[in-house]
């Protein structure tokens, strides 16, 4: 992709403020309705991510009906849509006085425990809902939390961002610099977040989801096992009505309970990942299923071997696995259809490789400057 110029990137920036401007003139309720319709739209047109969606729903749900799957993939698009609406909106409704009238709390209960002792904390959290209110909620309250977050490409709309939730008592930290900003919050008893639901790669720690091993970060378990850090799952749920959600948690992991483990990582990992599960089957219609959450498959999928004995024996010391959950793991899915790339001509494939020697080539330029 071409590198974008100033002038460009001053124009979307510009184009987004006065977006903003007009969302931020109606009421919540207005937008809503307003986001639902966009996010029909874009599922009736945008075929792609429509038919990942609904590939991903199946998989997950395989009782349901079609018309169950169609609903559930249009939902989860109005959902996005809603939550970029909301994001915009959020500092005008929200604040000190008025999240009593906005927000419920759900099962906090341990995760409060948890916030008040001494010591770090990881909070973890899904694309689910509106995953930014968990941690305007919680700033609220007093716990101030550092997020990993990507900072978007265009550096005048990513500092308008930031400064929309920062104002509210989150600081974020880019994944460009995480490393040491995530050990120096752990080591002096901060509260570390994390939207964790992502595919992690070909090197991820391999660990259930819906019943399918999912490529999942090792980062957040190697933290948690360096620091002996509690890690709260926490969601943040849209509810019907006007700018309504309610915040709750699905697990609360302490040290304790992976200490006495084979392989902790994988435990810790299989357990967060667990929590993510149980929170998107309340409300499966907020998830993100365009999201490639099994893209990557593990070693022995590929090879069409059957698991391996290490991870056969990490799976079934996991103390909530059950016979059926090691039948579907053991049947991989079928391949997602979008997923399988047709072989590129061999004048694109130089093209391609040229392209790649000059990415790597400002690389080296940049790192040696």
């Amino acid at each position: 992709m071409a590198q974008r110029g100033p002038v460009y990137e001053k124009f979307e920036y510009v184009a987004a403020r006065l977006m903003s401007m007009f969302v931020t003139s109606f009421p919540p309720g207005s937008n809503q309705r307003m986001a639902a319709r966009i996010g029909d739209l874009f599922d009736r047109f945008d075929r792609k991510h429509r038919e990942r969606a609904r590939y991903h729903i199946r998989l997950c749900f395989p009782d349901w009906t079609e018309d169950q799957v169609a609903e559930c993939a249009r939902a989860s698009t109005r959902n996005l849509m809603q939550l970029a609406f909301e994001i915009l909106q959020t500092p005008q409704v929200l604040n000190r006085d008025s999240w009593r009238d906005h927000i419920e709390a759900r099962d906090l209960g341990s995760a409060i425990d948890v916030l008040n002792a001494d010591g770090p904390r990881i909070l973890l959290t899904a694309h689910l809902g509106n995953w930014e209110v968990l941690g305007y909620f919680l700033a609220m309250l007093g716990y101030h939390t550092d997020t990993i977050a990507r900072p978007l490409d265009n550096q005048l709309i990513n500092d308008w961002l930031l400064g929309i939730r920062e104002r509210q008592g989150m600081r974020i930290v880019t994944k460009f610099d995480a490393t040491e900003r995530m050990t120096s919050v752990l080591e002096n008893d901060g509260l570390l977040a994390f939207t964790a639901d992502q595919n992690a790669g070909p090197k991820g720690v391999f660990v259930p989801f819906f019943g399918r091993l999912a490529s999942t970060y090792k980062s957040i378990g190697l933290l948690a096992m360096t620091y002996r850090t509690p890690i709260i799952c926490g969601y943040g749920h849209r509810l019907p009505g006007d700018f309504r959600f309610e915040v709750g948690t699905t697990d609360v992991i302490h040290p304790e309970e992976w200490e006495d483990k084979s392989d902790p990582l994988f435990y810790i990992t299989a357990r967060y990942c667990r929590a993510f599960e149980r929170m998107v089957r309340l409300r499966p219609e907020q998830f993100l299923w365009t999201h490639r959450r099994w893209k990557h498959r593990p070693r022995h999928e590929k090879l069409g071997k059957p698991l391996p004995k290490a991870l056969r024996r990490s799976l079934e010391e996991l103390p909530w696995m059950d016979q059926a959950t090691m039948d579907q793991i053991e049947a991989p899915p079928p391949v997602d259809p979008l997923e399988i790339k047709v072989k590129a001509s061999p004048r694109k494939q130089r093209a391609r490789a040229k392209a790649k020697a000059r990415k790597a080539k400002r690389e080296a330029v940049i790192g040696s400057g």
